[in-house]
């Protein structure tokens, strides 16, 4: 593992265990064991190496969903790959995402580093409801439009629909990251989760 790397990584522990704005430069260098001018050379701020957190988390996601055969940002594209995928197959998409968001080490911890700092800072706040709330419903808003357009699934509200998605997963999600021994129990109610939307939206096969 590269200095930047560590730098990333330690500067995460950190901001997940204390939270973004009670951590300083000079801890992350600690944490690394290196003093603070060197890593100055890695990056210029503590913004900087949040701002690199997100770019890695990205490039993680991104890496993921390909493995998943999907994109994962692009509603329309994805539209496209879910009307053909059968339910069995996204019930696999589905847990594969969810156990990517509860295990990969960037996603977990950002996301604790989050929910800390939502309540204490208003930037933080914002980039939680986009991060956790308004990209995923947009995204799936926009995905359910398009397969509702194609005849996949029944014409309703895609928006209230999106809410009948993603609420559950998040909140099992969060449900797993207090309780980790609770996976199994988690993951089959996914299943039977997205195996239940499917049936009351009318997904054709």
């Amino acid at each position: 593992m590269t200095t930047k790397e560590k730098i990333l990584r330690e500067a995460l522990n950190l901001f997940s265990e204390k939270g973004y704005n009670a951590v300083f430069v000079g801890d992350i260098a600690e944490a690394v064991g290196i003093k603070a001018p060197s890593l100055y050379k890695h990056y210029k701020s503590k913004q900087d190496i949040f701002n690199a957190i997100l770019e890695e988390m990205k490039k993680e996601y991104d890496e993921q969903a390909l493995s998943l055969n999907m994109n994962g940002n692009n509603a329309e594209t994805d539209a496209n790959i879910f009307s053909e995928v059968s339910e069995d197959n996204l019930v696999q998409m589905g847990i594969g995402l969810f156990q990517y968001f509860l295990h990969n080490e960037y996603a977990g911890k950002f996301r604790k580093m989050l929910t800390i700092e939502q309540f204490r800072d208003e930037d933080l706040s914002l980039l939680y409801q986009k991060q956790y709330v308004d990209n995923p419903l947009s995204y799936q808003s926009a995905m359910f439009s398009l397969l509702s357009a194609k005849g996949f699934l029944s014409q309703e509200n895609t928006d209230i629909m999106a809410l009948h998605f993603y609420a559950p997963i998040y909140m099992l999600l969060t449900v797993c990251d207090r309780q980790p021994e609770r996976e199994n129990e988690i993951l089959q109610l996914i299943e039977q989760h997205i195996r239940q939307f499917n049936k009351l939206y009318c997904r054709e096969e």
